[in-house]
């Protein structure tokens, strides 16, 4: 892509760089996605798990049918696929499949290991788990025989790790193993969490009575919940479907102790030890109960945080199957990311305003002071997310340039300026 000048000294204008997804072919996936949870609602199934997990392929086959058929991104120069030749090795491909099996082990090991992975909390992942995991290594057999025939560099994480449990370590390339141990840590860390928010709340979604919807509260929370039911079943499906046949695998993992420090700072377990302790800003009585007697004021907040929160929900709807925290996967540049390099965590946080609302006093004005400053810091948790999140994928030039783009188009140029 061409740079032109505009002027003497005037600024170069840089073209925005093409997103790795389709917004077409995502909004595609999601409709495919809705319409397996309403055919699931209806058949009346009483396994959640097995349900859930149908929703997921179900939308995951609609999108790498789409981006095979339209994008072809099996022949993109960062799906690391050469299609024009074909060098198959049966012991390489059995030494990465040694690899998969240590990968998996090793994420297994640690779900023996730490006490948060033994309760009943994390049940639902444990049975999809053996649902999919058969059928699982059943296919790496042929998929990892393809693509290890036409990958331009066949010696990837899965071929060194296959050398660990070969105990040849001799050959074993630090760097390549080290990114390969941290995506599978993300993998491990997230797909429960996001799995077994999913089927938690897909159970309530199949037994909800749409008769109950009968005021805006009750839209409202409707609102509220489905757009989470839609994010997380997203958010699982990208950590399960990342494969390079569909250019949707790991390019690399983040490799700074501060990027995961302040991203676990957001998730389970640790989120409600810091908020309990340290950043517990919200209140029982939040914007419902300051607006409860202004019923179309009411209306008009509560519908503010639902925009925020459906922008929230645009920003995931855009990953398609490339959705996941700590990793690059391909750089977004459509949807909300042509406003903002970080629209979810924006919308996020501002809806995070609007529904604890610390800056009302509804008695000690000083606790009102106090609760803004506590969701001060959990903001600049976010500020910093999003810093690190742009370091780490700064390594790629397409992120550079879609930087630099956005410096000059972005929806905050002028308030930086």
């Amino acid at each position: 892509m061409k740079r032109q000048p505009v002027g003497p000294g005037g600024p170069k204008p840089v073209m925005i760089p093409t997103s790795a997804t389709r917004g077409w072919i995502v909004l595609a996936s999601v409709a495919t996605y809705v319409g397996s949870l309403v055919v699931m609602r209806q058949s009346g199934t009483a396994n959640v798990v097995q349900a859930g997990m149908l929703c997921l392929f179900a939308t995951a086959a609609a999108n790498f049918v789409l981006d095979t058929a339209w994008l072809k991104v099996h022949r993109r120069t960062s799906a690391g696929l050469d299609w024009s030749r074909s060098q198959a090795s049966l012991g390489r491909t059995g030494l990465k499949l040694i690899g998969l099996a240590g990968s998996i082990g090793f994420v297994a090991f640690l779900y023996w290991l730490f006490p948060e992975y033994k309760g009943h909390f994390y049940d639902r992942f444990y049975a999809a788990v053996w649902l999919v995991l058969p059928w699982w290594m059943a296919l790496a057999v042929p998929y990892f025989y393809l693509v290890d025939a036409r990958q331009t560099n066949p010696h990837d994480g899965y071929y060194h790790m296959g050398l660990v449990v070969a105990l040849n370590w001799r050959r074993v390339d630090g760097r390549v193993i080290g990114q390969h141990l941290l995506g599978w840590l993300v993998k491990g860390y997230f797909l429960p969490l996001m799995l077994t928010y999913y089927f938690n709340d897909l159970t309530k979604f199949m037994a909800f009575d749409f008769s109950t919807i009968k005021d805006f509260k009750t839209i409202f929370d409707f609102g509220y919940d489905s757009v989470f039911l839609v994010d997380v079943g997203l958010a699982a499906m990208g950590y399960l479907m990342a494969f390079r046949l569909f250019d949707t695998h790991l390019r690399w993992a983040e490799p700074t102790v501060m990027g995961w420090v302040v991203a676990l700072m957001c998730y389970q377990p640790f989120t409600s030890m810091i908020s309990q302790n340290y950043l517990d800003y919200a209140r029982v009585d939040g914007w419902g109960a300051w607006l409860h007697e202004s019923p179309r004021l009411y209306a008009a907040w509560g519908s503010s945080i639902l925009v925020l929160y459906g922008i929230y929900l645009w920003a995931t709807v855009m990953f398609g199957c490339r959705f996941s925290n700590l990793t690059h996967r391909g750089i977004l540049t459509n949807g909300p990311y042509r406003w903002t390099k970080h629209p979810a965590y924006i919308s996020k946080n501002l809806a995070w305003w609007l529904t604890s609302v610390p800056f009302v006093v509804m008695g000690d004005p000083i606790d009102s002071v106090r609760r803004c400053g506590l969701l001060l810091l959990l903001n600049a948790v976010y500020y910093f997310r999003a810093r690190t999140e742009e370091a780490h994928l700064s390594q790629d030039p397409t992120y550079l340039q879609y930087a630099s783009w956005m410096k000059q188009h972005g929806l905050f140029r002028w308030p930086r300026r």
